[in-house]
């Protein structure tokens, strides 16, 4: 993927910016490469504007990335900006998860963040349901998770927190 650069990456200002680039990534069929060359940049810009890139893939598309799942993971714990944080999170979660993809490192990850007040909402909210998913794996730990869930107060969470939950709780989110 010789085409794209990290200044094209940098001059993404918008989204018709981030879907011109996307374009370009679509039509070379490499989501993989593209992830690869830009995913551990030392820029948080030109990162950045990598996974917002990446969240206009198809599911089908992001599937490639499927292989990078614990590189991704190690991102998500690891990386000091918490926009790409989010955004590799969202990543994750677009992702299929096995039971044999459960880490622990990963599971506590979520669930401090998702209780975390000062946390922001859309890392608290994905990082919901990203516990979620792993919790299901194993009823002892649903029902401790969803115990969790019923005692965070609604007072303190954003709406996109406090609907998760809901969504969780109710049976309503898959």
């Amino acid at each position: 993927m010789a085409a794209l650069t990290d200044e094209m990456l940098r001059a993404v200002k918008g989204e018709l910016d981030a879907q011109a680039v996307y374009r370009e990534v679509k039509q070379s069929g490499d989501f993989l490469g593209f992830t690869r060359q830009f995913m551990l940049g030392d820029e948080e810009r030109v990162v950045r504007n990598a996974f917002w890139v990446l969240t206009k893939a198809t599911d089908k598309e992001l599937s490639q990335l499927q292989v990078m799942l614990n590189e991704l993971i190690e991102l998500a714990l690891k990386t000091p900006w918490s926009s790409v944080r989010r955004l590799s999170l969202n990543i994750i979660e677009r992702l299929e998860m096995k039971e044999d993809d459960l880490r622990t490192d990963f599971l506590d990850f979520c669930l401090e963040h998702m209780a975390d007040v000062d946390e922001l909402p859309g890392i608290q909210s994905i990082s919901m349901k990203l516990a979620y998913r792993m919790c299901k794996f194993y009823p002892e730990l649903l029902a401790e998770f969803k115990t969790t869930l019923e005692s965070m107060e609604p007072e303190y969470y954003k709406p996109a927190v406090n609907c998760v939950r809901s969504r969780i709780l109710s049976g309503k989110l898959k």
